[in-house]
């Protein structure tokens, strides 16, 4: 009766033990970058650096990423680089992709995150990890944007692709680089001197001529957002930070930002 006892408390203990495990351990956390609807197929190749051809003929567009322009120096070589690097994986591959909107742009691509036979990250991560591709300035989840910006951060200190020149992290205070580089995407770092406010405009100046440094532009309409995101503009005086955007030229360089995704203060 004793053994039978025994017995009993030990199957007890072990249950018991158990059901506290299952209870307490936490589950494993999904890696980010799945929005929206989730869909399946195979992948017939690579368009070119951005876009995958499907098997049944629909195209996908690579949500997160921006990708340099294919002219200048190394422009070209960085282009093929990532066709090539993209379609080697995805070629005959099964795809899981997930779509934040299902509705195509106007050249009939839907916009996705791409996972390679169902592969913890997506290919974004690839391409961003050997520097053949930039963090856009479009909105993302929180979690999403973070996990692509350290891709490219690593992909930035090992100087690797793009990163291996001094052409695509520019100078917020070259006058001359930035206007080499007016209506391309483009990553650019500086020191702010001055915020000012005119009208229902934000003025980000890094540089006390306009026609000499970059100037970023926040509606005031737009400022709750940047506060809400620890990046209120009048914080920003003599902060360093990174600005990504396509450049504009109006008497001097110019990004616009339509949203706090679009600046970080400099590691």
């Amino acid at each position: 009766m004793a053994c039978a006892s025994r017995a009993a408390f030990r199957h007890a203990s072990w249950a018991a033990a158990f059901l506290l495990c299952c209870v307490t351990l936490p589950a494993r956390s999904e890696e980010p970058c799945r929005p929206g609807a989730r869909s399946e197929t195979v992948a017939a190749g690579a368009n070119d650096a951005r876009s995958i051809r499907l098997a049944d003929g629909r195209e996908l567009r690579l949500a997160g990423l921006a990708f340099i322009a294919s002219s200048g120096t190394s422009g070209p070589a960085i282009a093929r680089q990532a066709t090539r690097t993209l379609d080697e994986l995805v070629r005959g591959q099964t795809v899981v992709w997930h779509a934040p909107k299902t509705t195509p742009d106007r050249y009939g691509r839907i916009a996705a995150y791409v996972f390679v036979n169902h592969a913890e990250t997506p290919v974004q991560y690839n391409l961003l990890a050997k520097g053949l591709a930039l963090v856009s300035a479009g909105a993302t989840d929180a979690d999403c944007r973070m996990a692509l910006l350290r891709e490219e951060n690593a992909a930035r200190t090992a100087r690797l692709g793009l990163w291996s020149g001094s052409g695509y992290a520019l100078a917020a205070a070259d006058g001359a680089g930035l206007r080499a580089n007016i209506g391309r995407f483009a990553v650019v770092e500086g020191q702010v001197v001055s915020v000012r406010r005119s009208g229902g405009t934000i003025y980000v100046n890094f540089g006390r001529r306009w026609s000499e440094a970059l100037t970023v532009t926040i509606t005031r309409r737009q400022e709750p957002a940047f506060a809400a995101a620890g990046l209120a503009p009048r914080t920003f005086e003599g902060r360093r930070l990174r600005v990504r955007g396509t450049i504009d030229l109006r008497n001097g360089p110019v990004i616009a930002a339509a949203g706090p995704e679009q600046i970080e203060f400099e590691p």
